[in-house]
């Protein structure tokens, strides 16, 4: 088993930094999953140990996944998880996006083949993002994303019906030559026992030869 890569664990959470293409949870058909690997690291620990999810990230998407030790903790993060969370991403975009900040708001349905899509007649469940320009790097824009709802593919969704896709984006983006996705959920603050705390997932390292120096901009 490739070693995890452990942002922070304590009796009650794991906290690790998903690699881009491993799906969090199982889809019915691959068995390797980031699931399936912090199970096996907790059972090794002792057999009767347990992991919960929490969230999830997209297969693609790189970054911050925070597990539970226990039921108790499970349901407390569940429950409150809107109310007690901060989730910040880094992502890349085709072309220049001039507007320095914005954030945006729709309404996202999901049609028989997974795809989803912003609804003009609102009905659909409501998506807000918020973005800030951190950069540019040739026709490529850094944004530092911060998401105010957790709805599927609601990122990628978004910059894509601004005319800006992420780089890399198979399904909602443009034939690029990016092998990988360019959306990584680099920070999370949770408050678990009235205590903020704060988790930052490293840079994955493929995008330094994309965009040099990358990490200056966090």
């Amino acid at each position: 088993m490739k070693k995890l890569d452990i942002i922070y664990e304590d009796k009650e959470i794991l906290v690790v930094n998903k690699v881009g293409g491993l799906l969090t949870i199982s889809d019915g058909k691959s068995l390797n999953t980031l699931y399936s690997k912090v199970r096996e690291y907790v059972k090794k620990q002792h057999k009767g140990n347990k992991i919960f999810i929490v969230h999830r990230l997209d297969k693609d998407t790189s970054g911050v996944v925070l597990f539970a030790k226990n039921e108790k903790m499970k349901e407390y993060l569940q429950n409150n998880w809107q109310k007690i969370t901060n989730r910040y991403y880094i992502a890349i975009l085709n072309g220049r996006l001039e507007n320095k900040k914005g954030e945006i708001e729709e309404y996202l349905k999901e049609d028989k083949n997974h795809f989803v899509y912003a609804s003009k007649d609102k009905r659909g469940e409501y998506a807000k993002t918020l973005y800030e320009v951190m950069g540019y790097s040739k026709n490529k824009t850094i944004v530092k994303v911060k998401i105010i709802t957790g709805k599927k593919n609601q990122i990628r969704v978004g910059f894509s019906n601004l005319g800006y896709p992420i780089i890399g984006d198979k399904k909602y983006g443009i034939k690029d030559g990016f092998k990988r996705l360019g959306l990584h959920a680099y920070r999370l603050e949770v408050l678990i026992h009235n205590q903020k705390l704060c988790f930052d997932a490293k840079i994955p390292k493929e995008w330094e030869t994309l965009m040099p120096k990358i990490d200056k901009f966090f």
